[in-house]
């Protein structure tokens, strides 16, 4: 390996520890509470190290959300190349459960905070390309669900569908991150309940 090569290893190596530790903190303790300083801390290094890597940080909650939120789209595309359109719906919903659960802090993070995308971030983060857009994937399986006659007749509004899909989903994922493990009731699996909420809310829907 040559030197600027280990350079390039070392550089990446803080910034994903940079980002690491304020996925946590933003996710556990909130935007406007945490400081340039305070994720220093974490990670022991100095505030100025940071700012080598993001002048600021907006630069930086933008960076984590661009990240976080290809790696979540990854996790769908996954599922992608099915054929069948309520059978990709549902599978994409399993899919969406599973990253959530799998990165709580990822999931907080875009979900579960309320700092909404900026305009101008919508190009960097991938916004219209089904490539790259989660929500455009989970709208063109309503969409071709609708075209070829799949739904009730009186469900043609495929926004109005992901948005109430969405909602199902992320209320399983939500409520799991959040209160699993609370002793006050005896927990199914999320697996199963993901898997009885998903497929509940395409019977509602189906033809």
């Amino acid at each position: 390996m040559s030197i600027s090569e280990r350079r390039e290893r070392d550089r990446l190596k803080i910034r994903n520890k940079i980002l690491d530790a304020a996925r946590e903190l933003f996710a556990t303790e909130g935007y406007d509470a945490v400081t340039m300083r305070s994720i220093a801390g974490v990670i022991e290094y100095s505030a100025t190290t940071i700012y080598l890597h993001f002048k600021d940080k907006d630069a930086l909650i933008r960076e984590l959300c661009r990240v976080d939120s290809m790696a979540l789209t990854q996790a769908v595309q996954s599922v992608a190349t099915e054929p069948e359109p309520l059978e990709r719906l549902r599978k994409i919903g399993m899919a969406y459960v599973a990253f959530g659960i799998t990165h709580p802090n990822h999931y907080r993070l875009m979900f579960m905070s309320n700092r909404h995308s900026e305009v101008e971030e919508l190009a960097e983060m991938g916004h219209g390309n089904p490539e790259t857009d989660g929500y455009l994937l989970l709208l063109n399986t309503l969409s071709e669900a609708i075209a070829r006659q799949l739904l009730l007749p009186e469900l043609a509004d495929a926004n109005l569908l992901a948005q109430a899909f969405w909602a199902g989903v992320h209320g399983v994922t939500a409520l799991h991150i959040t209160k699993y493990g609370d002793p006050w009731i005896e927990w199914c699996s999320v697996e199963a309940t993901a898997n009885l909420t998903i497929n509940a809310m395409i019977r509602g829907v189906q033809r």
